[in-house]
Order: C-alpha cells, then sequence, then structure tokens
C-alpha cells in the first residue's frame, strides 16, 4: 500500500514538473532579460538575436577587402590562413604560421609539417553597447595576420607560447597541411596563384 501511494507521488511530482518546466523556463528567461536591460540603461537597445550573424558577414567581408584573393579563397575554403615566418618567400620560407579563429597562432615547419610552438593572443571586441571577449571568427583571423604583418617579432614576444597540441590537436593541423597542399595543387592546375609572398605574407 504504502510502496503504490510512493509511486504515485513520484508520478504525480514528475507530471506536475512537465506541465510547468515551460512556464518556469519562461519566467526564467525573462528575469535574465530583465537583469540584462538594467544592466544596460534604459537608453540602450534591446538584443538584437541576428547581431552575431551580421557582424561575422561585415567581417567576411573587411577581411577580404584587406587580402589578397588567393589569402581569401584560403580562409573561404579551408577555414584558416598560412603566414609565412622571417624572411621566408614561400618556397624556401624556414617557418610558417597557420591562423585559426578564436585558436592560437601555429607555427610549424613548411619542409617537413612539423609543428614548433602556440602562440595564444586575444583581441578582444569593445564594441558598444554589447561587446563581448571574442570578436567575430574572419575579424580574430584579421586581427592577427594584421598583427603578423605589421610586427611578428613583437606579437610573438607578447604572446602565451606553448608546445604543439596545448589547444590545437596536432592531428588536426597536420591533417589542415595535407589538405592546404591539397587546395595549392588543385589552385595552381586552374590558374597561376596571383601575387609573390613576401617576408611575412599570408599565401
Amino acid at each position: 500500500m504504502g510502496w503504490g501511494l510512493g509511486t504515485a507521488a513520484v508520478v504525480l511530482v514528475v507530471l506536475l514538473w512537465e506541465l510547468a518546466r515551460p512556464h518556469l523556463r519562461s519566467s526564467i528567461g525573462r528575469a535574465f532579460a530583465f537583469v540584462a536591460a538594467r544592466r544596460r540603461g534604459p537608453d540602450a537597445p534591446a538584443y538584437d538575436p541576428g547581431r552575431e550573424r551580421r557582424a561575422e558577414q561585415r567581417a567576411r567581408e573587411l577581411l577580404r577587402s584587406c587580402v589578397e584573393e588567393h589569402e581569401w579563397s584560403m580562409y573561404r575554403d579551408l577555414g584558416f590562413l598560412r603566414v609565412w615566418g622571417g624572411d621566408g618567400d614561400g618556397g624556401e620560407a624556414p617557418y610558417a604560421y597557420l591562423i585559426y579563429p578564436h585558436k592560437p597562432i601555429v607555427a610549424y615547419l613548411p619542409q617537413t609539417g612539423e609543428l614548433l610552438n602556440e602562440y595564444c593572443v586575444e583581441f578582444p571586441d569593445h564594441t558598444r553597447p554589447y561587446g563581448s571577449a571574442r570578436l567575430p571568427d574572419a575579424d580574430d583571423v584579421l586581427a592577427k595576420w594584421m598583427a603578423l604583418n605589421a610586427d611578428e617579432r613583437g606579437l610573438i614576444g607578447e604572446a602565451n607560447m606553448h608546445l604543439p597540441g596545448r589547444q590545437v590537436d596536432p592531428d588536426r593541423v597536420g591533417g589542415d597541411l595535407a589538405r592546404l597542399a591539397r587546395w595549392e595543387r588543385e589552385r595552381a592546375g586552374r590558374a597561376p596563384i596571383d601575387g609573390q609572398p613576401g617576408s611575412v605574407r599570408a599565401a
């Protein structure tokens, strides 16, 4: 008898919870929105759920306008950029970097594919009224690309350096280097690659 009543009580509690959960979730959402609005102030615009999407679209347009066409194609097709390091000229560069969105810059040897180091750098988003710890993906890639081109030694000197594999999976990097090699072979088969890489140029 007692066991049956206990089971019925449990079932009743579960049913009441299932009925109340949508209302509770909605109430919690409204409470968070109210707190966020109070923090922003009465004159701040309401949260715009499409803001991140539009920001990324603008970031991609800006990246495309700043880099060479083959560099943009690399990011569009592969999701990362390569930047030659030091005084290398592409085929004879002593080392190079892979730039991923919101991941450390990965240094490697182009001749062998050996990974050298990871360099952690951050470029927070200070735009108003929202702002966040993360730039749009394309903006993050462009910021790293510009910093390496403008002052490679300064950026690397200030970055937090780690051994390969700390944050970026070495197998992923190896796969990306293989994808990059195939991409360049296919592109070379279609048309000559425009532009010559400079001392620190994405290619």
